[in-house]
């Protein structure tokens, strides 16, 4: 639409100038979509290479020559326990690492854009302890399995979303205020965890913590298929809504004035909820995860925020996490949870400071 005026308008200002400065014009506009493009084609690579490392290496190395009958279901006549090892362990933490980091990624960027807020951040402003706080109370109280599980992580992620949007809507601020109002129900929902940890048996405290902490132990195919089929109904609808992410960005006033109503973004902060909810009752709250992934995947992007980059920076960090996790320090086994909140931290304030530094200038 821009070009197509810019062309009618190139003629007034003289043929060969105009025709000059709308070449320039249209250059500058494809040179951030083509960077886009080529990072989001080299972070998919980066996360076919993190599964394969996986996979292949560890304390059992397979060949990438064996792989393939593997996966095919053959058993190896030289190896013949192979095929049980990446079936049912190595393969499954994998794609699980890889579906959840694709998940948290995405949720977390579409917060961040819409609410125009680097905090807003499923796991920071308590969409991920609602969900996880429901599924404790499911998993310890009602013994809550299977499809139960994710069914109670929804409802409580949900629950916390219209608790936030209702105490902020009609504010001029109302995006800040929801990140507010979400930090103070995360600090609220962390007292009721502990609360619930110590009105229950060792046993299922013991499950629970494990769960809360973030791991990929419940990497199952079941868990998986389930996983999978919530990310492939959900992403193409968070895709949708994405167009109107930059929108976002100006403001609820600016944006409906441009065509793209305020509400509309909003839509996809439900499915952005959807997602989240459904990737912590498959491995818990991966600390960190949601928040790096988009201020990373935005600074590879040149700046441009982009769901499917952030999608893969998660799935990337998930994966490698979980590999570091089990084989950085010796005979110790790490939850994926506790890699990435060490790793987050740091990485946490350093987003903080460059906002502030952004506000300043």
């Amino acid at each position: 639409m821009t070009a197509d005026l810019l062309s009618r308008a190139a003629p007034r200002t003289g043929a060969v100038g105009g025709s000059a400065d709308l070449r320039r014009i249209v250059r500058a506009r494809r040179r951030p979509l083509r960077r886009v493009r080529v990072v989001i084609a080299l972070l998919a690579l980066a996360a076919v290479a993190a599964v394969l490392v996986r996979v292949l290496l560890g304390d059992y190395v397979v060949a990438l020559t064996d792989l393939v009958p593997i996966l095919r279901g053959e058993t190896l006549p030289d190896a013949p326990g192979a095929s049980f090892i990446v079936m049912e362990a190595k393969l499954p933490r994998a794609l699980l690492g890889a579906l959840a980091g694709m998940a948290f990624g995405a949720s977390g960027a579409m917060f961040q854009t819409t609410l125009r807020n680097p905090l807003a951040s499923p796991d920071i402003i308590g969409i991920s302890l609602g969900a996880s706080a429901a599924a404790v109370i499911a998993l310890t109280f009602l013994d809550a399995q299977g499809l139960w599980l994710p069914a109670a992580a929804l409802a409580g992620a949900l629950a916390v979303s219209v608790l936030m949007y209702a105490v902020s809507r009609g504010t001029a601020m109302a995006g800040q205020r929801m990140v507010l109002v979400g930090i103070g129900i995360a600090a609220l929902l962390g007292s009721v965890i502990q609360f619930v940890m110590t009105r229950t048996s060792i046993q299922d405290a013991q499950a629970a913590l494990v769960w809360l902490t973030g791991s990929l132990a419940r990497a199952t195919w079941p868990v998986i298929g389930l996983l999978t089929v919530a990310v492939v109904v959900l992403a193409p609808l968070l895709a949708g809504c994405a167009r109107w992410m930059r929108l976002a960005e100006l403001g609820d006033d600016l944006s409906t004035t441009l065509g793209a109503p305020a509400v509309r973004a909003r839509l996809g902060l439900l499915v952005a909820v959807a997602l989240a909810a459904v990737a912590t009752s498959a491995t818990g709250p991966i600390a960190f995860v949601a928040f790096l992934a988009g201020p990373i995947a935005r600074r590879l992007c040149g700046g441009r925020p982009s769901l499917w980059a952030a999608a893969l920076v998660g799935a990337v960090v998930v994966v490698l996490s979980d590999f570091a996790g089990d084989y950085l320090i010796p005979d110790v086994n790490l939850p994926v949870g506790v890699v990435t909140g060490a790793l987050g931290a740091p990485l946490m304030l350093a987003v903080v400071v460059a906002a502030g530094r952004a506000g300043k200038a």
